[in-house]
């Protein structure tokens, strides 16, 4: 494993584990497989796990497996502040010590103010009295490293970065986002200040890895380097020095393996033209197929309606980005076999999920379009039947 320091000299290691996406049994997150991944990541040198306080039941389970496996102090815990939710000085209290309590710790390493989108988040936190909450949590050793993750356009990503004196930041980067959001401009004005940059969505959710379109799956395939769809997108990244840490949201033992050895076997600047030649070629095909700029975050839900938002769009990308019939029957899969469950048809139009959306989908619109594409009057049928016969 390599290791990139942070604002204080203090080693971070460059792939983080990403604890959001954890494989779940139900409706619940398979624990003992969680663990076997989460210490074969430690084990390997995998110093910063990331989670939020919305990540149902994530905080609860990493702070469990910490535990017990008296590993805590070797790592660096990552969580974030709710801040959407933030009405008083009071809660800023609540939300955190309720934080502590899940993690089973005494202080958080890196504590970021959760999905800021513009400047006027920020501003209400200060008006709340942030800012001094801020100096005594770090005063009494309760929080480490203070900062942010953002979702928004370039311009109000420096607003914030010049709003505070931060200590870390997190963006969504990787070659398909190059230049939206915070993009390469906002990453290079963060290392320019010294402010390490944790990057979260690297593969797009999978999407750069499980749901590329034929035309590039041939184009990496043909990669004399022999390099999975994953590592190239990992070593674009990690070529960067401004990059500190990519996140990546591990549920298998394979893929932890496969991560750690990409980690351990790059560094900033290796990359040759062809390598980027072959990631324009890669990004090329990909355009000229996707639907939806969607990556599967779920900050749109839950949908009034209980329209499954991003699960309706995954499908509607993977019917461009492989076949039609694999997108739609997939969406048939998970929309007849559950008893609980809207079609986009139902989308009453409330707009709820754009306010939330960190990518600023027009979710509406681009549902409408992804109805007609995945039912077809015969599927719409097809679910029908199928209910008919299963929820009777």
């Amino acid at each position: 494993m390599q290791y990139r320091d942070n604002k204080f000299k203090e080693p971070i290691s460059i792939l983080g584990y990403g604890c959001m996406r954890f494989t779940k049994k139900g409706n619940r997150f398979d624990k003992e497989k969680a663990e076997r991944e989460l210490m074969e990541a430690i084990n390997s040198g995998v110093n910063y796990l990331d989670t939020a306080y919305i990540y149902q039941g994530s905080e609860v389970l990493l702070g469990e497996i910490l535990e017990k496996n008296g590993c805590r102090d070797r790592v660096n815990l990552a969580t974030k502040l709710p801040q959407y939710l933030i009405k008083s000085e009071a809660a800023l209290d609540r939300y955190f010590n309720e934080q502590l309590s899940r993690l089973r710790t005494d202080h958080i390493d890196y504590y970021l103010m959760h999905m800021l989108t513009d400047i006027a988040a920020w501003e209400k936190l200060v008006r709340l009295g942030i800012k001094e909450w801020i100096l005594r949590k770090k005063a009494d050793g309760e929080i480490r490293n203070i900062g942010f993750s953002f979702h928004g356009n370039t311009e109000m990503f420096l607003k914030i970065l010049d709003a505070y004196d931060w200590d870390f930041c997190q963006i969504q980067y990787n070659y398909m986002d190059e230049h939206t959001q915070a993009g390469k401009k906002g990453l290079k004005a963060a290392a320019d200040k010294g402010i390490p940059v944790i990057i979260m969505e690297p593969l797009r959710g999978g999407k750069l890895v499980e749901l590329l379109p034929e035309a590039a799956k041939r184009r990496i395939a043909g990669d004399p380097k022999h390099r999975t769809p994953a590592e190239l997108a990992l070593q674009w990244l990690w070529d960067q020095p401004e990059v500190t840490c990519v996140l990546s949201g591990m549920n298998s033992l394979d893929m932890v393996k496969e991560n750690v050895k990409t980690a351990s076997g790059i560094k900033a600047g290796e990359f040759k033209k062809e390598d980027f030649d072959l990631v324009g070629a890669v990004k090329s095909e990909i355009q000229k197929t996707m639907k939806v700029g969607c990556t599967g975050c779920g900050y749109c839900m839950p949908c009034p309606k209980g329209i499954d938002i991003p699960a309706a769009f995954r499908c509607y990308n993977r019917m461009y980005a492989e076949q039609k019939n694999s997108g739609r029957h997939e969406y048939l899969q998970i929309t007849a076999f559950q008893k609980e469950m809207s079609l986009p048809e139902s989308c009453v139009k409330c707009g709820k999920c754009e306010s939330r959306c960190p990518q600023h989908i027009k979710i509406r619109k681009e549902l409408a379009k992804a109805q007609k594409a995945l039912l077809p009057w015969y599927y719409k049928a097809g679910v029908k039947l199928i209910r008919l016969f299963r929820f009777w």
